[in-house]
């Protein structure tokens, strides 16, 4: 079987588990400012444009803090818990090696900004992702499908030959509206099936060829959703 023209990954929860840091910093600064936060709201965030986030932060807390300002104080607190220990996911830089060594490409998408991205960038090898593209840098967030677009812009190959991995459903439906065939793998919110996705517990075992198997399992599903 054919390898995907590229890999297009998500980052908070699918390469790293940078979920519970981002949750952390929500209920600090919520809680600093004399509200109270809930694990409930926490995941209601999960995937989303940060800005998106910030708002509903502001919306169900005392903060009244710009969005942009919430997404910096979150942001430098979430940055600075990566500099001191990069939480990877199981499985995932051995995939990312083994997509290297195989000559496929890969991108990173996701709605964390530069700052954290490069962070996380940075812990691996040169070259591991020939390209980003961060939330800071798109007009519209997950789930529109401008991300992924844009990713397979940037590798120049065609979204449809592609695969992406993807851990919620604010991502999931983004890359398959872009029509990327897309592998979900829930982490910390439940993903439900949608068509043009494949749920798989894990990225641990998973191989180059594995990965491009389960990308042609939903072929033509694809672009609709």
């Amino acid at each position: 079987m054919s390898l995907p023209a590229a890999v297009l990954w998500d980052m908070d929860g699918t390469l790293v588990d940078t979920e519970p840091y981002w949750i952390a910093a929500e209920h600090a600064i919520v809680e600093e400012a004399g509200g109270t936060w809930s694990d409930e709201f926490a995941h209601q965030l999960v995937g989303n444009d940060l800005m998106v986030s910030a708002r509903f932060i502001r919306d169900h807390s005392p903060l009244t803090w710009e969005p942009e300002r919430i997404v910096e104080v979150l942001l430098d607190r979430v940055v600075a818990q990566v500099r001191e220990h990069v939480p990877w996911r199981p499985g995932a830089r051995d995939l990312l090696a083994a997509l290297g060594e195989a000559g496929v490409p890969c991108a990173l998408v996701t709605m964390s900004w530069r700052s954290l991205a490069l962070a996380v960038v940075q812990a691996l090898p040169p070259a591991a992702f020939a390209a980003v593209v961060t939330g800071d840098e798109v007009e519209h967030g997950k789930p529109h499908p401008e991300p992924y677009l844009a990713a397979a812009r940037l590798l120049r190959v065609d979204p449809g030959r592609c695969v992406a991995i993807e851990d919620s459903p604010t991502g999931v439906r983004s890359a398959v509206a872009a029509g990327v065939p897309t592998v979900a793998v829930p982490h910390v919110v439940a993903v439900p099936e949608l068509a043009g996705s494949v749920h798989v517990d894990g990225l641990e075992g998973v191989t180059p060829e594995r990965l491009a198997a389960l990308a042609a399992s939903v072929v033509g599903e694809v672009g609709g959703a």
